[in-house]
């Protein structure tokens, strides 16, 4: 083989990592910025979605940081649902067992193949009487009841109102987070100047 040919083959075999890289293009999902989220995602029996209900973000939104929803208060419940089947359903109710009563302000329409956010433009439902304070990393099991896909239960977090939580309306009735108080040697210091 000549040196010429040696060198085509060598700087085919250098360039193809880089074009393939560039198969991806500024799209690819190694380009975008990754976030975790505390939001919850329904997975059944390993699956993602059951029975034509896909949720792909489930929250209970909770106090800011360093705050609690008081005993007997109340906290919004925000869901994203999916209905992949082709037939529309409904969200017709939501339970929370010993963890307080859920109001749902209406019965949820899904349309077939069409996502629906049920806070905006503001929450449709809502966990009331909530036996204990909660403060955010908690878990409740909610039972969702659709009129075509039956009962779906799931564990949903309380989350905190902060970072990308921050811009929601805060919980009713959450109590403030307590404001730092200056310490000793600071306000000593201040008095010095």
């Amino acid at each position: 083989m000549t040196s010429r040919r040696w060198i085509v083959v060598a700087a085919a075999f250098l360039a193809a990592p880089v074009l393939a890289g560039c198969g991806a293009g500024f799209d690819a999902t190694t380009n975008k910025p990754y976030a975790p989220n505390e939001a919850q995602v329904l997975i059944e029996n390993g699956a993602y979605g059951t029975r034509g209900i896909q949720i792909p973000q489930a929250f209970i939104l909770g106090p800011d940081a360093g705050a609690q929803i008081a005993w007997r208060g109340s906290a919004p419940i925000y869901l994203n649902i999916l209905n992949t089947a082709e037939t529309p359903d409904t969200l017709q109710a939501v339970s929370a067992g010993n963890m307080g009563t859920v109001k749902v302000t209406a019965p949820i329409q899904l349309p077939s193949k069409q996502l629906v956010n049920t806070g905006k433009p503001a929450p449709q439902i809502m966990l009331e009487a909530i036996p204990k304070s909660l403060r955010g990393g908690e878990s409740i099991k909610l039972d969702l009841q659709f009129a075509n896909a039956g009962i779906v239960s799931m564990n949903v977090p309380v989350v905190t109102r902060s970072r990308e939580f921050k811009d929601y309306p805060p919980a009713p009735n959450a109590t403030a987070a307590p404001t730092p108080s200056p310490s000793a040697s600071a306000s000593a210091s201040e008095e010095a100047h």
